[in-house]
């Protein structure tokens, strides 16, 4: 399956690639460090259908993905190389 066009929407609503300090991921999350967490929008990551739930927790900003968080991953660093 094709994660692009739900990873550049992720990159869009954490608050663009200027925004985004590090990216890493766990079991089911991607964790992001932001420069400014107030430009991320969090109702619209909650509202897409490739996301559970947005936490914010040990300096980080989560997405929730579940299972297919490792896919969702790797086609933003297609389309954001840097954060590799």
């Amino acid at each position: 399956m094709d994660y692009s066009a739900d990873a550049k929407q992720i990159i869009k609503h954490v608050g663009g690639d200027e925004n985004i300090n590090t990216l890493i991921h766990c079991m089911t999350r991607l964790r992001f460090t932001l420069k400014d967490e107030s430009k991320a929008d969090t109702k619209a990551l909650e509202d897409m259908d490739v996301t559970i739930k947005v936490m914010k927790a040990q300096g980080q900003y989560q997405v929730v993905i579940g299972n297919k968080v490792t896919d969702v991953f790797n086609a933003i660093l297609d389309v954001l190389p840097r954060l590799n």
